[in-house]
């Protein structure tokens, strides 16, 4: 049984950054739009007006210096708090007044910044619960015990082999190194059966190893057919995989554009990177 969304791998190819694509044509292209997306709370704007477009199959990264506002705006489109003001079309479908669960049923799944699992669950269970989430209905008997043809058993056997965990299955999630606790939420995520999956920092705290194991995993992504919107501090994953690369400050969209553009536009550099993508040039 695969664990993939059924699309075709490239279908993002024509629509990748800096192709000549009309500005309506991307938009209807786009399997999430997100246009004039507003957070406030209270007096102060957290998400200033962001326009964002993820095309199918593709990688999407998200940067920006600290307080920039990307895990504000993964909260809303994702639904874990609601929008101020603007619009999010899904698959050409309006989901920016539904709540999150509603939106993981459409596509969309994520990990957090904070590794959050069943920590008392082994490897196995945490994985067999996030499939059985799919389906509304099941969901309410995720604590019972599956028989040898749950659909849900399958999903979670097909990811432990591609996330390398199948020889720690058995163990509480609780006891796994921090590299392998993160390998288990992004899995999680796609257990939800997704066509987007958002990503926020899932190197944060990862071993050199674990980094490029990571790394490899959600360029794999991609090579499956699964949009990927990605929030990562580490220069050397965001220029070598994405697709587009979406740069904040204060709330709001700087600039984007490919990996090369990003990496020689002054005002990034000036902004956030200097260095950090230049490789020390001036």
């Amino acid at each position: 049984m695969s664990a993939g969304p059924h699309m075709e791998p490239s279908a993002a190819a024509p629509y990748a950054a800096g192709a000549s694509v009309a500005p309506d044509r991307a938009a209807a292209a786009a399997l999430l739009h997100a246009r004039g997306v507003i957070k406030r709370y209270g007096a102060f704007t957290a998400v200033g007006g962001v326009d964002l477009q993820v095309m199918p199959g593709a990688i999407h990264s998200v940067i920006g210096p600290n307080g920039a506002g990307k895990t504000t705006l993964f909260h809303t489109l994702t639904g874990t708090v609601p929008i101020s003001a603007g619009s999010i079309h899904f698959e050409g479908q309006e989901i920016g007044h539904l709540p999150g669960h509603l939106r993981v049923r459409r596509g969309l799944a994520r990990s957090f910044q904070v590794t959050s699992l069943f920590q008392n669950l082994s490897v196995r269970e945490n994985l067999r619960v996030a499939a059985q989430g799919r389906s509304p209905r099941k969901a309410l008997f995720g604590w019972s015990i599956p028989g040898n043809d749950d659909a849900a058993v399958a999903v979670a056997d097909v990811l432990l082999e591609k996330f390398k965990l199948d020889g720690v299955a058995q163990r509480a999630s609780g006891h796994l190194s921090h590299g392998q606790q993160r390998r288990l939420e992004v899995a999680m995520a796609l257990a939800a059966g997704p066509k987007l999956v958002f990503l926020d920092e899932p190197t944060s705290g990862m071993g050199i190893d674990d980094i490029a194991e990571m790394k490899a995993l959600i360029f794999s992504l991609k090579q499956e057919g699964y949009a990927v919107l990605l929030i990562e501090h580490n220069m050397d994953i965001v220029m070598g995989i994405s697709d587009t690369i979406t740069v904040m400050q204060a709330g709001r969209v700087l600039v984007e554009g490919t990996p090369d553009a990003i990496r020689g536009d002054e005002r990034v550099r000036r902004a956030y990177l200097g260095n950090m993508v230049t490789g020390g040039r001036a």
